[in-house]
């Protein structure tokens, strides 16, 4: 998810500016540009929520992509989950809708709480 790549980019940047005089030296544009495209996009800021997140889009048969989608997206409905990602009612291991709208009620609490 954006919010994971934020944390680890953020930690990368502070490690290079620590191993330079010049801080802009070693820092190249394009890693500061993506940093900052993840920052800017990242739903969640604080570390334990992004764990949280995590673990929340954990507890469900998602894959790697459709977990990233809705908790980069964070869709508020059932329909607009569905909408995004269409798979997750399409396979053979589909959730129902209840266990949607769990999922997304839960991402919606850490983001409230955040």
């Amino acid at each position: 998810m954006n919010c994971e790549v934020a944390l680890i980019l953020e930690h990368k940047y502070e490690q290079l500016q620590q191993m330079s005089e010049d801080p802009t030296n070693q820092i190249s544009q394009v890693f500061e540009k993506s940093l900052q495209y993840v920052k800017r996009f990242s739903r969640y800021k604080n570390p334990d929520a992004v764990r949280q997140a995590r673990e929340i889009l954990s507890r469900y048969p998602l894959a790697e992509f459709e977990l990233c989608v809705l908790g980069n997206l964070c869709p508020e409905t059932v329909e607009e989950g569905i909408a995004m990602v269409p798979s997750i009612k399409n396979r053979g291991r589909a959730l129902d809708e209840e266990a949607i709208e769990k999922m997304l009620t839960d991402l919606s609490l850490i983001k409230k709480f955040e």
